[in-house]
Parts: C-alpha cells; sequence; structure tokens
C-alpha cells in the first residue's frame, strides 16, 4: 500500500474505534443508571416524612414487592420483616393493586406474630404512589372489635340474669293468684315475691351505674374529695347490711386524705366492698377499713375474715356477672356487678384496685387512687 495512504486510514480506524468505546461507555453508564433506578431505596419527595409522621402502619413497596420505607407503626404490629412483607394476605392485596392500578380497601385479620394464638385485625388501604411504588396503610381495629365482642357478651349475659328473677315474679305472681284464698300461702309468696322484684331492681340499676361508669364523661363533676367523708359514708351505708349479719365493721383514723374525683361515685365503689366483705364473712367476725397515703398514692383497704377466694379464681373477680360462689350469691340476691362498678370507678379515677385473698383466712381489697395535692384543692375551694 502507498504509504500516502497509510496515514489517513490509520486515522480513520482510531476514529472508528473510539466512536465505539465512547458509545459503548455511555451504554454501559446508561444501563447502570437503570440498574440504580430499579434497586434504589428512595421515594418520591415528602413521603419520607409522612411515613415517619404516621402513627398508624405505613409502608411503601417497589416493584419487586421489596420495602423501602416503613414506619415505626409496621415495625411494632410486625407487618415487615427483612425487607418484606411477612403476611401474604398484604402481598396479595398489592399485586392486586399493581395489577389493576385501582386502590383497595379491605379489612384483614392477622397474626400478631410466630408464637401464640393472639391476632391484630387491621384496616388496610392499598395505592399505587406515583408509577413505580404502592402505598400501604393499615389502621389498627383490634380494639373496637374486642368491645364489640365485649358488648355483645355483656347483652348476652344481661339476658341470662334478668332471666331467672323475671321468671321468678311470673311464677309467684301465677302462684299468689291461685292461692288467693290461703292467707298464709299469699304471704309467703308476697314475700318472696318482694325479694325477687328487689332483685331485679338492683341488677338493673347496676346495669345502668355499669354503663354510665363506661362512658367517657363519667366524671363531668369532678372536684375535690376527703376520702375520710368517703369512708365514713360508706359506713354508715352499710350499718344496717353488718348488723344484720352480726359482723363488726371497723374503720381507721382519719387521714385527711384528698382525691380529684367524684365523691358519689367513690363512695358506691367502697360501699360495693365492704358489703361484698360483709356478706363473705362470718358471724361474729370482723371487718376492716383502713386508710394511709404516702408518695403520692391513697390507699384504701378493705379486710374480712371470710372464706377466701381460690387463687385460680382470684384473677377474675373484677368480671361482670362473676361469682365465686354462685349458690350463696342466689341466696344474697348478688348480682355479681359489684366488683366489676369497683374496677370502672377507680379506673376513671385514674387508680386500680387489687385484691389479695387466702382460703380460710379472708381477703383484702385494695383501691389505689392518685392523692391531690394540697394546691389543687386551695384552688378547688375558690373556684
Amino acid at each position: 500500500m502507498d504509504s500516502t495512504w497509510l496515514v489517513p486510514v490509520s486515522l480513520a480506524f482510531g476514529f472508528l474505534v473510539g466512536t465505539g468505546l465512547v458509545s459503548l461507555m455511555h451504554f454501559a453508564a446508561l444501563r447502570g443508571e437503570r440498574a440504580h433506578d430499579v434497586v434504589n431505596s428512595s421515594v418520591p419527595d415528602g413521603v419520607d416524612a409522612v411515613i415517619d409522621a404516621l402513627e398508624s402502619a405505613g409502608i411503601v413497596v417497589d416493584p419487586s414487592n421489596v420495602v423501602v420505607k416503613a414506619s415505626p407503626g409496621a415495625l411494632a404490629f410486625g407487618l415487615v420483616g427483612n425487607n418484606s412483607l411477612v403476611h401474604p394476605e398484604l402481598t396479595e392485596m398489592v399485586n392486586r393493586v399493581r395489577r389493576s392500578g385501582e386502590a383497595l380497601t379491605d379489612e384483614v385479620e392477622l397474626s400478631r406474630g410466630p408464637f401464640g394464638e393472639a391476632n391484630i385485625v387491621l384496616s388496610v388501604r392499598v395505592a399505587r404512589l406515583g408509577s413505580r411504588y404502592v402505598l400501604l396503610l393499615a389502621e389498627d381495629r383490634t380494639e373496637s372489635h374486642r368491645l364489640d365482642a365485649v358488648r355483645r357478651d355483656f347483652i348476652a349475659n344481661i339476658s341470662h340474669e334478668l332471666k331467672t328473677p323475671i321468671g321468678a315474679v311470673g311464677l309467684l305472681a301465677e302462684a299468689l293468684q291461685a292461692a288467693s284464698s290461703e292467707p298464709d300461702q299469699v304471704r309467703r309468696f308476697a314475700k318472696r315475691l318482694t325479694k325477687e322484684s328487689e332483685r331485679l331492681a338492683r341488677i338493673t340499676q347496676e346495669i345502668i351505674e355499669l354503663s354510665r361508669l363506661q362512658a367517657a364523661d363519667a366524671l363531668t363533676e369532678a372536684e375535690i374529695v376527703s376520702i375520710d367523708r368517703v369512708v365514713s359514708l360508706s359506713l354508715d351505708e352499710t350499718k344496717v347490711a353488718a348488723e344484720a349479719n352480726n359482723v363488726t365493721v371497723v374503720g381507721g383514723k382519719n387521714t385527711g386524705a384528698l382525691v380529684y374525683g367524684d365523691e358519689a361515685l367513690l363512695v358506691t365503689a367502697l360501699h360495693n366492698l365492704i358489703a361484698n366483705a360483709i356478706q363473705y364473712s362470718p358471724r361474729g367476725s370482723r371487718v376492716g377499713v383502713g386508710v394511709r397515703n404516702s408518695d403520692g398514692v391513697v390507699e384504701i383497704a378493705v379486710t374480712d375474715q371470710g372464706v377466701g377466694i381460690p387463687e385460680d379464681e382470684l384473677h377474675r373477680v373484677f368480671e361482670r356477672f362473676f361469682r365465686t360462689d354462685p349458690a350463696r350469691s342466689r341466696r344474697t340476691g348478688g348480682s355479681g356487678l359489684g366488683l366489676s362498678i369497683v374496677k370502672h370507678v377507680v379506673e376513671n379515677h385514674g387508680g386500680d384496685v387489687r385484691a389479695w385473698s387466702q382460703l380460710g383466712r379472708g381477703s383484702t381489697f385494695t383501691i389505689r387512687l392518685p392523692e391531690a395535692s394540697r394546691a389543687m384543692a386551695t384552688a378547688g375551694d375558690k373556684r
């Protein structure tokens, strides 16, 4: 080849090789950017801040269903693990939204964790977030479902508990009509009819009281309350029952303790504890009512010398309609709501109630309430 052509050919060849290399590098860079976009965990601007601010569960997943963002609530519910959705039900909802492009809302019941049988009920909303991501929001509905179940059980219990006295009243009324010519029988049936009607009235009143206590505005008339006065009023209200059962009720010395709340409700709660202690105490025994306050806590303890409560039943004594001795409750007319009312009154006052018992040695029920400061009491006097 003529040497005059060698230089131009070499230059052309070098240009082609250089252009090819630059093109390959450019295409490699574009492919790298696309790969980076696929695996990049970033989400649209502002979404990170919103997810972090959510109290409920919020999750963002990419096209491969990899979790790129999750709120603290989602982690607390156990919805996310190893950067993926734990529950297949949620994954299926995400896939349906990705296929259809339409938002989806559903209520699902999921296991709370890998162990045990506890479940959570979530109201889940799934929607597309831009062209690549899917957003999942979940609100906890477990408590509302639990309350619905409690409400259904409560209604069923009420129906069962009212059936007995209502049926007894009907039968006794028929018996009275049939025995109208026998004065002795009439008096006997009338006495039993009075007893059943009183029981019915007591159950109805306690159901109304318990319903009121479960309302959000149960303490609309809260004020400074003297615990010494609460004890005094409760002892006066149970004096007749104590004398009838030959039980001595002893109160402790005044402490000057004050709490913030509703005096009538606190008297009702303490009255129920003292009445229960009297009911389950043997004749000739003593019931003690003591008050002490320390470290900002006021404690009112009611101690009896009764039969006691079995250890395996102690944790159930505050349940509605629960009775440790059903036969005795039927004889005395107990409704099984007294301790449940105590619990709700105390909890509405920001306190708690505890029970200790030993078979054959008696029981102690202790109401614990936050003490009202003197400054609060002074402010209350000025109103």
